[in-house]
């Protein structure tokens, strides 16, 4: 799909969904899904950057530990600022085997400064079920660092996060189930009547002898056809190589915090007029030494200052026209002089004016 950035908004204009792409690219068959994992460990090995003695359980956790090795110490004499406490979780990836590695993140719970040069403690992963999937352990790779000496501190990217790429060993096995042998259920990634509807007509009008019916906006049944059913997997192979031609929905996607705006080459604009300006007030706090008459017994005092400037720029007015594309309309706008803030405020009021056919989604 193509895509032209208008960096005087900091926007983004994504065109027509009118490519075709492949099924795989959009839907998955149901069934093959991955599972979520998540478990509570130790990072050993850090360097004085770990939780303090205020974080109590990183001191009870280090004493079950040594348990573990017949070692009993109080909690309360224990020093863990080379240690931190941590969550460690993991993506269990559908059809995984035992023994296949998996990668893992670990999180700082605590209060730890840094989890750089940590190693992970062997850590029982567990499912929703509270079972145990996968085991991780091993050295951390942070992508930054911490340093301070003196008062002065240098750091790059978020020390308190890290990663063990491939440190999870999988134990369990998840049972998955792709077909019952008859049928295969192909789900939407995002949920369109239109899109599922010309999935099933892809597949009907395929060689591959096998009949879909479109169930909601989500789901598309198909029917093995007999001599596919000993080569189920073949058949969902050839299924994902079909290609369609997606719709959507007509989407204007606006992000307050970063000020990003992304626009859909579906949006329809219709005649309207835009006018933007701003008013920009500033205020000066200026300390003045106020000095006691001339004999007095009075002391100098410091009055503050206020100058108020009010200033209001020239507002100007764009014209929309009834044919305007997304192109036109960030033209238009860019000869307002708009930031991306403003962008967002003027998107808004023209789809409470209806002049705007899209849904307008804030994150």
């Amino acid at each position: 799909m193509r895509r032209a950035i208008a960096t005087g908004l900091g926007l983004l204009l994504a065109t027509g969904a009118g490519a075709q792409v492949r099924i795989k690219d959009i839907a998955g068959v149901q069934g093959a899904r991955g599972n979520q994992l998540v478990g509570y460990g130790l990072v050993v090995g850090l360097e004085g950057s770990g939780d303090s003695n205020s974080t109590l359980f990183t001191a009870q956790s280090v004493a079950n530990a040594l348990q573990r090795f017949n070692i009993t110490v109080p909690p309360g004499i224990i020093k863990v600022k080379n240690v931190a406490a941590v969550l460690v979780t993991a993506d269990l990836p559908a059809f995984v085997r035992n023994g296949t590695r998996i990668d893992a993140t670990v999180s700082s719970i605590g209060d730890a400064r840094s989890l750089q040069g940590g190693t992970l403690i062997q850590t029982p992963l567990l499912g929703a079920d509270s079972q145990v999937y996968a085991v991780a352990q091993g050295p951390l790779s942070i992508g930054g660092f911490n340093f301070s000496a003196g008062g002065a501190q240098a750091q790059k990217n978020h020390v308190n996060v890290g990663r063990i790429p491939g440190g999870a060993i999988v134990e369990r096995e998840v049972p998955t189930s792709i077909s019952d042998g008859e049928t295969i259920q192909i789900t939407l990634r995002e949920p369109d009547f239109t899109t599922a509807s010309r999935i099933a007509e892809a597949i009907n009008a395929s060689q591959l002898q096998a009949i879909a019916r479109p169930l909601d906006p989500y789901a598309v049944q198909v029917a093995v056809p007999p001599d596919s059913r000993g080569d189920v997997v073949g058949l969902i192979a050839r299924l994902e190589t079909l290609t369609v031609t997606p719709d959507a929905v007509a989407r204007i996607v606006v992000n307050e915090r970063t000020g990003t705006v992304v626009i859909g080459g579906d949006v329809r604009i219709s005649p309207c007029a835009i006018a933007h300006g701003s008013l920009q007030v500033k205020v000066d706090n200026t300390p003045v030494v106020a000095l006691p008459a001339p004999l007095t017994p009075g002391k100098p005092v410091v009055v503050p200052q206020k100058d108020v400037a009010v200033r209001e720029s020239r507002g100007k007015l764009a014209a929309i026209g009834r044919n305007t594309t997304v192109d036109q309309l960030v033209k238009a706008l860019n000869t307002l002089g708009v930031t991306p803030r403003d962008l967002i405020s003027i998107l808004q009021a023209m789809r409470s004016g209806g002049h705007i056919a899209a849904q307008i989604e804030v994150q």
